[in-house]
């Protein structure tokens, strides 16, 4: 056993498994890339004040969840426990909504970092593609954001989500709706923690799981009573321009998402075969966060989707990703041929065939097991006398047949083979 171990609450990705990961990421990302999204990577921590301003305090994250600690040179940071927050600070810094061409369209990935209980869907280190439209107030972009995520998820096969569909009005309508919010709170029967989660964002308090807090709130006050013309007539937009697309959707009044920045649009992707943790991704307009952390008015639209629940759903519904083999041509030496058989795999992997060897001095038994455990298409096999005849075996690894090819003939014959 080894003497250390994972931290409680995350995890080792190791092959096979995290090439399924890898290929979920690649699936998400590549309509991002075809649709004009530029790829961005931030550090892993930033200023706590970034996330306790714009995520907000009274939610879970910054209050219980976030990872914040002091430096030895007495800076206050956290690890990101979001994306958003953190590409919108690159994204003024380098002055990229200056340059034309809004809104800036960027993807991310990475990894993300709560305190919480682990559970199955639920860790303390997480992985997340996510996008973020800068810059512009229009319904096309949050539709186009919500079709992009449910393109992503059907090419890889998924078909049992749900995509729910909210509108978190604006500063214009909102302060109606939470003055009527708070006060029918005050007359529930809620604990001191909830009180005071609610006089900070009574919204906060929708998105509690708890049963006793959800039966108290039947009855509450619903949000979109209290939309205002402007933001009733842009939900609107979303929704046609959603439903145009042949995207399905669920209306969802009581959606409010877990992060405090969320105006207008808000929506979330629900998978059945998680158990308590459904949501798989989910995201929103954020038209005022860019104020919050110091930066002019930049209305803007994201989401993010998780690659650990992603890859959860797909285990539930019994998909199977079609992955090729990391390997297409493993190289065996025999006796001195071993400087030859590295120069051929040396060759292949130049033009651009994937290739492997036996190391270590194997015999023909030990090597060709390893051959068959890398999955490749076809094994090349070279001894002595192979040498000497200037020819190289090449042994087809599903029908068996083996054929001898020239020495200089080789990288060719495979690669049309393969074709």
């Amino acid at each position: 056993m080894a003497t250390f171990q994972a931290p409680k609450g995350t995890y080792d990705l190791i092959p096979p498994v995290s090439v399924k990961y890898l290929a979920v990421r690649e699936a998400i990302a590549a309509p991002l890339r075809n649709s004009g999204y530029g790829y961005i990577e931030t550090p892993g921590f930033e200023d706590v004040g970034l996330f306790a301003r714009g995520v907000g305090e009274s939610t879970d994250i910054v209050s219980k969840e976030m990872y914040a600690f002091e430096t030895k040179g007495g800076d206050q940071l956290a690890l990101r426990p979001e994306g958003t927050a953190s590409v919108l600070r690159a994204a003024l810094e380098a002055s990229l909504h200056k340059k034309g061409n809004l809104p800036v369209k960027l993807w991310y990935s990475g990894s993300y970092y709560r305190y919480e209980k682990p559970q199955a869907g639920r860790y303390r280190h997480f992985s997340q593609v996510g996008a973020e439209a800068i810059g512009a107030e229009d319904p096309a972009l949050d539709a186009e954001l919500i079709i992009l995520a449910d393109q992503a998820y059907r090419s890889l096969g998924l078909r049992n989500f749900r995509i729910l569909l909210n509108s978190l009005g604006d500063k214009e309508c909102r302060p109606v709706y939470r003055e009527a919010l708070q006060s029918f709170l005050d007359g529930l029967d809620l604990d001191e923690e909830t009180v005071r989660r609610a006089e900070i964002n009574p919204l906060r308090v929708l998105d509690d799981k708890r049963d006793d807090v959800q039966k108290q709130l039947v009855g509450a006050p619903v949000l979109r009573d209290y939309l205002c013309d402007a933001c009733k007539a842009y939900h609107e937009q979303v929704r046609a321009l959603v439903t145009a697309a042949g995207v399905a959707f669920e209306d969802d009044e009581k959606l409010v998402r877990g992060l405090d920045y969320y105006t207008r649009t808000t929506f979330e992707f629900v998978h059945g075969g998680l158990g308590s943790q459904s949501a798989v991704g989910g995201g929103g307009r954020y038209d005022g966060l860019s104020e919050m952390i110091g930066g002019p008015a930049l209305p803007s639209v994201g989401w993010a989707l998780g690659v650990d629940r992603t890859v959860l759903a797909l285990e539930a519904e019994g998909v199977e990703l079609d992955i090729p083999a990391s390997t297409s041509v493993f190289a065996v030496a025999l006796g001195e041929a071993k400087a030859t058989v590295f120069g051929l795999v040396t060759q292949l992997r130049k033009a651009g065939v994937a290739a492997d060897m036996s190391y270590g001095g194997k015999g023909l038994k030990g090597a060709m097991k390893d051959a068959n455990r890398s999955g490749a298409r076809f094994a090349v096999v070279v001894g002595e006398r192979d040498l000497a005849e200037g020819v190289v075996q090449l042994k087809d690894m599903e029908s068996g047949e083996q054929t001898a090819v020239p020495v200089d003939g080789l990288v060719d014959t495979v690669r049309a083979r393969l074709a």
